[in-house]
């Protein structure tokens, strides 16, 4: 990892944020035709799938004890359960509110890392997670008649997936990448089958232009993956990770396009104050890493 790689690297966390967004996409379209856990249970065997294959051929084993016990169960629970809450927000929200409200995921993860591993979090970016929040509220709108109630079930997603990256980095170092995927993958086919459960509904046929999206949905989601994962491991977290904000971008753009979706102002304004305290909490975040460093190099 150099910073000659950072260009490279920035286009790959571009192309990942494009691919999640058409994911997205494909996920709204799908889970307004048919059962949303029909869709989770789906998603969840056709990924596991192609990454038992790719965990095999390095010979790391899926069916092992170790994948349901510890900080690897905690991570699939978590995995399993923010994919519940959020194709369910994908069927009842508009793609671009969804989108903004994921944005707030980095602060909840700087404040888990605060709250639960006791990393050290400044005042400022305790203030700029405050603002996030805000941003939050901005877009939901509690208390007007445009309230975006089903918005919380997305609200509850970002807090899962804040478990599922806080898991992660207490994870045992030895536990390859496909090993992960794969089980969080396979952690969806029973979660869909619950939501299914829950929701009263049952198995449909599929029909052609279903299987469009249900298939697009996964290859997308698949190379987002990968090109997630190498531009993370390529380049510099510091340089990398903003460029996460831009599945907003496409996601605006997507809707408008094939969903006909119109951001309002508020909406707007949310995302705004969401994605500018994210990334005045990465650059505090690469400061005191920068500050720590020439604080060892010195000794």
């Amino acid at each position: 990892m150099s910073s000659a790689d950072n260009p490279r690297a920035a286009a790959l966390m571009v192309a990942s944020m494009a691919a999640f967004a058409f994911e997205d996409l494909f996920l709204v379209r799908a889970a307004t035709t048919m059962p949303p856990g029909q869709v989770i249970a789906l998603m969840g065997a056709g990924g596991a799938l192609a990454f038992w294959l790719c965990a095999a051929r390095l010979g790391q084993p899926i069916l092992t004890r170790r994948a349901l016990t510890g900080a690897a169960g905690l991570r699939s629970l978590s995995e399993a359960g923010a994919a519940m809450l959020y194709i369910t927000a994908l069927a009842l929200l508009p793609l671009s509110v969804n989108s903004a409200l994921l944005q707030a995921s980095p602060l909840v993860v700087t404040m888990g890392a605060a709250l639960v591993l006791k990393e050290k979090v400044g005042w400022r970016r305790w203030s700029a997670i405050a603002v996030g929040f805000g941003g939050v509220l901005i877009i939901l709108q509690p208390g007007t008649e445009g309230f975006r109630l089903a918005g919380l079930l997305t609200v509850a997603c970002v807090v899962l997936m804040a478990a599922r990256d806080l898991s992660t980095r207490v994870m045992d170092a030895s536990i390859g990448t496909f090993q992960l995927t794969t089980w969080a993958y396979l952690s969806l086919v029973p979660a869909g089958l619950i939501l299914m459960a829950l929701q009263g509904q049952r198995l449909q046929a599929i029909d052609p232009s279903q299987w469009f999206d249900l298939t697009g949905a996964l290859i997308t989601g698949l190379f987002g993956y990968y090109a997630v994962t190498a531009a993370m491991r390529l380049g510099e977290v510091s340089v990398v990770a903003p460029f996460r904000y831009a599945r907003l971008v496409f996601a605006m753009i997507l809707a408008m396009i094939f969903l006909g979706e119109r951001p309002d102002v508020w909406m707007l304004t949310g995302a705004a104050l969401v994605i500018g305290s994210g990334l005045y909490t990465f650059a505090r975040e690469a400061q005191r890493r920068r500050a720590l460093s020439i604080k060892a190099d010195a000794r």
